[in-house]
């Protein structure tokens, strides 16, 4: 049983942290029948919102991975060469792919990074959203059952390996675009994530990574910032070195190395800045902890 809209979106509220807003969109999207594009940075819940949106209302989830090895035959399906040779092209040696599972089931269809999938998939999906059915050669036409939607992610087209998205999908959608949540989220996110290691780190300590996460994203020499990600992998990691080294997962000759280790695969740094990942970190380490008053105690158990 689908639940109401109010009991729905509590649902929702319980799973996504800090999303109430885009929520409350994407519901009345769906509900409203129209196909649908979310677009923001890495690690901004994109995936995570329409995940939860198709778990609690029960709605079949199809869920592709955008790349350049998408192929129509790989989303549309294929027939099997061996059984084509015995018995013909009959629609019972017709593998269906996640688009024609999607399409006969009334379920969604998610499409992860849709802005790095080859432009003759992309037409396929033009053609669906449109038609609302799919001609397949030698098995004909396949028409959605009622609660098809096309669901896509992407990330902004500056993004390494994306390609623009022709102004036909955005005409065939609705759009939503989301951007990183608020220190508090973000925080609450990381304490859900790693709550032991928080509970250790404590909550200034907690504030500290969330803070230098999010400061690689506004840093003049980066492209792109770490999303919230590296942000538990920085307290994850920094909750384990701790006892290796003698300290507090907050102490000085911890957070660096953890800081490095999680945060300088995520950014990108600007092209002709002549800096590494790794020197934009230690820059921005070093400010916090300069911004740390002398007399401020050490978060996570001080040095020794």
């Amino acid at each position: 049983m689908v639940p109401s809209g109010a009991e729905l979106i509590e649902r929702l509220r319980r799973r996504v942290v800090g999303r109430d807003g885009e929520l409350e969109v994407v519901v009345a999207a769906l509900a409203a029948g129209r196909h649908l594009l979310v677009e923001g940075p890495p690690g901004t819940g994109k995936s995570t919102i329409l995940r939860a949106v198709a778990e609690e209302t029960g709605t079949g989830f199809e869920f592709v991975e955008g790349n350049a090895e998408l192929t129509p035959a790989r989303l549309v399906g294929s027939f099997d060469p061996a059984a084509v040779l015995s018995e013909g092209y009959v629609p019972e040696v017709f593998t269906d792919g996640p688009l024609l599972r999607a399409l006969r089931a009334g379920s969604l269809l998610y499409i992860e990074e849709i802005n790095r999938i080859p432009e003759e998939t992309l037409n396929v999906l033009i053609t669906v959203m449109s038609e609302g059915e799919v001609h397949v050669p030698r098995l004909g036409a396949v028409h959605a059952a009622t609660g098809f939607r096309l669901v896509a992610a992407m990330n902004p087209f500056d993004a390494v390996g994306t390609a623009r998205i022709a102004g036909a999908v955005y005409d065939r959608c609705c759009r939503l675009a989301v951007d990183y949540q608020g220190a508090q989220d973000e925080a609450t996110i990381v304490a859900t994530a790693a709550p032991d290691a928080c509970g250790r780190l404590g909550p200034d300590g907690l504030r500290r990574v969330v803070e230098l996460v999010r400061s690689t994203r506004d840093h003049p020499d980066v492209r792109t910032g770490s999303s919230v990600r590296g942000a538990v992998d920085m307290t994850l990691v920094a909750d384990e070195l701790a006892p290796l080294r003698g300290c507090g997962p907050g102490d000085d000759r911890v957070t660096l190395d953890a800081a490095l280790l999680a945060l300088s695969g995520r950014i990108r740094v600007r092209e002709g800045s002549g800096r590494r990942a790794e020197d934009v970190i230690r820059e921005l380490w070093e400010r916090q902890r300069h911004e740390v008053s002398p007399g401020e105690a050490d978060p996570g158990g001080g040095k020794g």
